[in-house]
């Protein structure tokens, strides 16, 4: 016998020598424990070798299921232990605290100076002035949404509740949510899931995101039920409605609630059969082309009775959203609002290659959307709002520099409530009650306390954006523009944004003079009668 064979079946082999051994001597009791554990492990060493799944533990028997032990916890290892404070896995020690102490009401001051290193490409910055603004009131940072084609306008908050649905989160969760949304008076987006009972418990602003499953408005095939929508869009606590086309983290994918999550409360809030994955078609049945989703916006703002409607999509080929421009001009029909979500944005699952692979990151997709419309002379009748990783009030100005009117958050709101980032959303065994249907597991959510965490995050964060925007001599975030924000590009070398970003003039499109070739070439190819491009 090799010794590379005795090494292997060392352990094994002592554990049940061992426990033979002490057969003889069972007669003292001071030996029965230690004789107990000989016999478990040798029998977890004989169920090693007989299995046939894992070879680790074929070849090493006990031994081997150290391995899976291990590996079982290594994202907890690695989060409390190992990871740095800037290690974006995909939120930082860093960020999350951030969010712990302004939803627990603490202190986020950080002592002696910053961690970051400032000279690393890739630091951004706001710009101070001389001259520092008086400070302004958050509570006025808000927007206006509704175009001219919209009879119920609703002022939103600056920074709103991202989509996350009933069932992908838990009751309590959903609870706790929205109340902190009405402590707070900020939106609070349904998610593709409907509107839940537990929506309505403490009548938080609702924005209403209808997926392409029609989820509380559907009929028994699944396609979208005009009088169903109507009943529901009417309720004064749906201030918006917003159709969901894509989002970041899966874009083109559509979504699943599986099936051991969908319980009878979710069945009945969405209108499916309980015992069946839940699924979300990757595209909507209500409209195929730029031209019938006009007319379908159209539809849902008459059904609701004159709400904001509009749409949130992850920028994929440019020519579809300038397609979709192209329709808005043809029809005269304009979306209340547009949310614009970023790759970089959160899910319960998806498959990686959708999540690191597919998709164009936020900036980069505001930054186009907001440009094809002040092409086109539509940037001031329809409202631009962002979303994907965004939690601190730098990262509200971000966006808000390069076309964005407002932000959302989800991950962010999901941290106040509790969240770790254990990244166990799809299995239904979140450790702190969040995103699960477990009733024991969720029961640890204590509602009220969670909702003043929500809204001590969002007044928090917007204060702190209040103490920035002062700082560069503005007194409202409407002022904020693209040559505020600075990013270091070399050791030696910063731009403003206003000069990394092409930023279009008014009509450009329209007069055929466009500022670089990549705009002129996508509105070429955009087309108001399909998604497909034209050939050029």
């Amino acid at each position: 016998m090799s010794l590379s064979l005795l090494s292997r079946y060392a352990f094994f082999a002592a554990c049940v020598l061992f426990t033979l051994a002490c057969m003889p001597f069972m007669h003292h009791d001071w030996l029965w424990p230690f004789a107990f554990t000989g016999a478990v492990l040798s029998l977890i060493g004989i169920f090693d070798l007989l299995q046939t799944p894992h070879a680790v533990r074929r070849n090493y028997p006990i031994l081997g299921n150290i391995r899976y032990l291990v590996e079982g916890i290594r994202p907890e290892i690695r989060q409390y232990l190992l990871e740095s404070d800037s290690d974006a896995l995909p939120f930082s020690r860093a960020q999350r605290s951030l969010v712990y102490s302004r939803a627990k009401n603490e202190s986020a001051d950080k002592p002696f100076g910053t961690l970051i290193d400032v000279y690393e490409p890739g630091f951004e910055f706001i710009g101070h002035s001389m001259r520092p603004a008086p400070l302004s009131d958050p509570a006025s940072f808000r927007v206006i949404i509704g175009g001219p084609q919209c009879t119920q306008p609703y002022s939103a908050s600056l920074f709103n509740i991202s989509a996350m649905s009933f069932g992908a989160l838990s009751a309590n969760a959903i609870r706790a949510l929205n109340q902190g949304a009405k402590l707070g008076n900020f939106a609070h987006d349904t998610g593709e899931g409907s509107i839940s009972p537990y929506h309505r418990e403490h009548g938080g602003d609702l924005t209403w995101e209808l997926g392409s499953g029609y989820f509380g408005c559907r009929t028994s095939s699944g396609l979208f039920d005009p009088e169903k929508f109507a009943t529901q869009a009417r309720e004064p606590q749906v201030r918006m409605i917003e159709i969901k086309m894509s989002q970041g983290a899966k874009p083109g994918h559509g979504g699943i609630l599986p099936k051991h999550k969908v319980t009878r409360e979710i069945a009945d809030t969405r209108g499916v059969m309980m015992g069946e994955d839940c699924v979300s078609p990757s595209r909507h049945s209500a409209f195929a082309t730029p031209l019938e989703m006009m007319h379908f916006i159209q539809q849902l703002r008459e059904l609701s009775g004159g709400k904001p409607v509009g749409f949130k999509f992850c920028m994929g080929h440019p020519w579809e959203f300038m397609g979709i421009a192209k329709a808005m001009l043809e029809t005269g029909i304009l979306p209340d609002f547009i949310v614009v979500d970023g790759k970089e944005g959160g899910t319960g699952a998806a498959p990686v290659e959708f999540t690191d692979h597919m998709g164009t990151p936020m900036r980069e997709g505001l930054l186009f959307v907001h440009n094809t419309l002040v092409g086109v002379n539509l940037r001031d009748k329809i409202k631009l709002g962002a979303s994907g990783k965004i939690v601190s009030a730098f990262d509200i100005a971000s966006v808000l520099a390069i076309g964005a009117d407002w932000a959302n958050s989800a991950r962010g709101f999901m941290f106040a409530i509790g969240c770790i980032q254990s990244q166990s959303c799809h299995t239904n065994k979140c450790p702190t009650g969040v995103a699960t249907q477990d009733l024991l597991r969720q029961r640890a959510l204590v509602v009220p306390d969670k909702a003043n965490r929500v809204f001590n995050f969002h007044h928090n964060t917007l204060k702190a954006l209040a103490e920035m925007l002062a700082a560069a001599g503005l007194d409202h975030p409407s002022q904020l523009q693209a040559k505020h924000l600075v990013r270091r590009m070399s050791a030696t070398e910063v731009k403003l944004f206003s000069q990394l970003h092409v930023f279009l003039k008014p009509g450009e499109l329209l007069s055929g003079e466009v500022s670089g070739e990549f705009y002129q070439r996508m509105w070429a190819m955009a087309r108001a009668d399909s998604f497909e491009p034209n050939a050029i």
